[in-house]
């Protein structure tokens, strides 16, 4: 079995000024606080003797490497991407961080997204990102305009309800 992976797809560079703040507190926790704590319990199980059937060497050096992982993506990740805080020249359609609230065509139903980047999206506060098929469709779009997205369940037609733009 081989432990060669395909590149992950690439992803838009773009993140709101709290998905960014989000993420570089989670790479400070990281690297001050988990990983020295792993790091300390690493060594007292590998005092302990026999590492070969050592259940909790075996487990912290697991946790070190995820940890490891996820700091260098991190890392990376932050130096690529832009903040984007600010409202863009046409307030009125949709792009980078509005919130929009939007009507399925057939059924009425109303739901509300956020459009954040892909390392910041949250199902159940309705952020979306930008990559995903729903927001791709809305993009420039405006009030009343009717949109059709490719979504898993097939093609879905949907109106803009509203579009609004935190300030800040």
């Amino acid at each position: 079995m081989s432990r060669w992976r395909p590149p992950a797809e690439k992803s838009t560079a773009l993140i709101t000024r709290e998905g960014h703040a989000r993420l570089k507190s989670e790479l400070d926790d990281l690297w001050r606080v988990r990983r020295p704590e792993v790091v300390k319990a690493l060594a007292a199980a590998a005092a302990e003797g026999d590492r070969s059937e050592n259940a909790e060497y075996t487990y912290r050096k697991k946790q070190l490497g995820e940890i490891d992982r996820r700091v260098r993506y991190l890392s990376k990740r932050l130096e690529a991407l832009r903040v984007v805080d600010a409202v863009p020249a046409d307030p009125e359609a949709v792009f980078f961080g509005a919130t929009v609230e939007v009507e399925h065509a057939v059924t009425g139903d109303t739901s509300r997204y956020r459009v954040v980047g892909p390392d910041e999206t949250d199902a159940k506060l309705g952020w979306i990102s930008i990559d995903s098929p729903l927001a791709r469709a809305m993009l420039k779009k405006r009030v009343d305009d009717e949109f059709e997205a490719q979504l898993p369940g097939g093609t879905q037609r949907f109106y803009i309800v509203d579009v609004r733009y935190d300030q800040g």
